[in-house]
């Protein structure tokens, strides 16, 4: 079983996707930030940097699908293949941080493994304002987020609404960040049990 665990920049996806493989001893994926040789390049330069960070973060997405689905597993993952081309890509070409050509190539490579792409069971969607992403960002302290835009942040919120309030790939569950901290033990349970009642429905 794939859970996969869709939300912005700090809004609680790797807390999540760690404190849920403990409790239903499922296996952790997290998206792969301290190998990614882009990633504090982009922050530094993100017209420069933006095709590489993604053409990067697909191909390393797309392995992860692959060996999700191979594992036979219950799995949660950390982030979506769907976020990167739904939200940051689009997102990136809007702000004129990547050509159209790039964007284009970028598209059409997303197209082309989609297709062979299996779906998560289940998706969560960690919905936060950006006032509640900013906070959290400041708390884990990562150096080349410090000058993430406000502005920046916004955009990629509209963006996530709009691809979720159109998802229809499988089934949904959306938490509601600004009410709930996933390190209060009732917060936590209330989101364990909402997960309980959709993955049963999976069996």
């Amino acid at each position: 079983m794939h859970i996969a665990i869709a939300g912005n920049i700090g809004s609680g996806k790797t807390t999540l996707t760690r404190l849920m493989a403990k409790h239903f001893g499922w296996k952790p994926q997290y998206e792969d930030v301290e190998n990614n040789p882009y990633l504090n390049s982009f922050y530094e330069d993100m017209q420069r940097w933006s095709f590489n960070l993604q053409v990067y973060f697909l191909n390393s997405r797309f392995r992860q699908v692959v060996e999700i689905r191979k594992s036979g597993k219950n799995i949660v993952q950390d982030r979506t293949i769907y976020e990167d081309a739904y939200i940051f890509a689009p997102n990136l070409h809007s702000m004129n941080l990547m050509s159209t050509r790039d964007f284009e190539n970028y598209a059409s490579l997303f197209e082309l493994m989609s297709s062979f792409l299996q779906p998560p069971d289940l998706l969560i969607y960690l919905r936060a304002s950006v006032s509640t992403l900013v906070e959290q960002i400041q708390k884990r302290g990562r150096e080349y987020e410090a000058s993430i835009r406000l502005d920046y942040l916004k955009l990629l919120n509209e963006r996530y609404e709009t691809w979720i309030n159109s998802y229809k790939l499988g089934k949904l569950l959306i938490v509601q960040v600004d009410d709930t901290d996933f390190a209060k033990p009732e917060d936590l349970s209330e989101v364990i049990n909402a997960v309980n009642a959709e993955v049963h429905g999976l069996f």
